[in-house]
């Protein structure tokens, strides 16, 4: 009789929860943060900042709560920005930024034209020539690398050498790529100008290249990470987290968007927030949306050195991360490392026909769930799946991302929850 009241107490709540989820108001976040008017939620014009904000108030709306008094943990970083001119001309063809190229965010300011000397398979099937071309003064010229049908791997190690580090005179590099063009915050500025260019927009037929690049590096750029809480009958908490910032833009007129990624996970923070403050509950929970995941998941691992409570309070930790698809389903970081945790979640999943798929992975350094595992926290990293492949790019748009099973995720999640909560285990 028991085991038969728990289990009508946990489909309430799931019944409960299944309406609640607020698809619209989701929608409306993510339009938000990805808009022209947070400029990327990057280290230019205050994205960061802007993002942050929102966020806050948002949060204040939803009922959460600050960590004394302060809805933001500042901290600093470095960073290299670009957000003044930007212009690259293959011959005398302007090129359009995030569709025929990408600036390497590490690349410094810069100005000129120059010749083009090729790396691709003709030269480097004569080692001789190779050798010679690397020891020639290249100083007015750029080196164009092109990978395609070179399968030597010392040659292709020595490629990514001179892509990386430039152990020549020339003045810059420029990669020829035949996947999608993605970008990629940097925190250091190099001495040149790296360019990574479609297939196609340059050929061994073009003479030159020029560029017109400003960048700024800040070496102690203010930034900050938003934490809020709901309190419960006990201090132990249950975190969701996600980190809201993105690439920034890339020039003054080109921005990446971040829809999917991840202004979706930060969305479903305020959602489920919203839910659960409707109710009171017996454990405490706690949202953390970080800063700088883009640039190597600086803002978790700030808040790991600098926890706001105690680290061992966290009964779960749920990062979410490109929460905007779905119809394949989900894939849980960690899985495999917390089996038990995982198969309670994908057990729920089964009973009530949530989602298509849930799967496990093991460990994962790829989001910011890492250093909280990494400090004995049961963290997991939720990502959705899907033919939604926008990612990292100008096209990953408010307007793009489907969310196309959103409403099942979250049931699952707020069933797991309210699992934890009628059971307390």
């Amino acid at each position: 009789m028991q085991r038969f009241l728990f289990s009508l107490a946990v489909m309430f709540f799931v019944l409960l929860s299944a309406q609640s989820q607020d698809v619209e108001y989701v929608r409306s976040v993510i339009s938000k943060l990805a808009s022209p008017a947070f400029h990327g939620r990057g280290y230019e014009f205050r994205g960061d900042k802007i993002a942050a904000e929102y966020l806050a108030i948002e949060a204040e709306k939803a009922g959460l709560k600050p960590y004394n008094s302060a809805w933001f943990q500042k901290y600093t970083m470095s960073a290299n920005t670009h957000p003044g001119k930007l212009e690259v001309k293959v011959d005398d063809k302007i090129l359009e930024p995030g569709v025929d190229y990408l600036l390497n965010a590490s690349s410094p300011s810069f100005k000129g034209t120059y010749e083009l000397a090729w790396i691709n398979r003709k030269v480097v099937e004569y080692p001789e020539a190779l050798e010679n071309m690397l020891a020639n003064d290249l100083k007015d010229f750029f080196i164009v690398v092109d990978t395609a049908g070179i399968s030597d791997q010392f040659l292709k190690q020595l490629i990514e050498y001179i892509i990386s580090e430039k152990p020549t005179k020339a003045r810059g590099i420029i990669e020829i790529t035949d996947g999608n063009l993605t970008y990629r915050p940097s925190t250091i500025k190099k001495k040149f100008p790296l360019l990574q260019l479609k297939r196609g927009t340059i050929t061994p037929d073009n003479k030159t290249v020029s560029l017109h690049v400003k960048s700024k590096f800040h070496k102690k750029y203010k930034t900050q990470n938003v934490i809020a809480y709901l309190p419960g009958k006990v201090d132990t908490c249950i975190v969701f987290s996600a980190h809201y910032d993105h690439l920034g833009r890339m020039g003054k007129e080109t921005y990446f968007p971040g829809a999917h990624d991840n202004a979706s996970g930060s969305a479903m923070l305020l959602d489920l927030a919203r839910e659960l403050a409707k109710s009171e509950n017996y454990y405490s929970y706690t949202f953390m949306w970080f800063s700088a995941e883009e640039a190597g998941i600086l803002g978790s691992k700030y808040y790991n050195e600098h926890p706001l409570f105690p680290l061992t309070k966290i009964k779960y930790l749920w990062n979410l991360d490109l929460v905007g698809s779905g119809e394949d389903g989900i894939k849980v970081v960690n899985g495999s490392v917390f089996p038990e945790t995982f198969d309670r979640l994908k057990a729920l999943n089964d009973e009530n026909g949530f989602l298509s798929k849930v799967a496990a992975r093991g460990a994962a350094a790829n989001s910011d769930h890492h250093f909280f595992s990494e400090n004995g926290v049961k963290a997991f990293f939720i990502y959705t799946m899907g033919s939604y492949k926008e990612y990292h790019n100008i096209f990953d748009r408010a307007d793009a991302v489907p969310l196309s099973a959103y409403n099942e995720f979250y049931k699952l999640l707020m069933s797991f929850v309210r699992e934890v909560e009628a059971s307390k285990i």
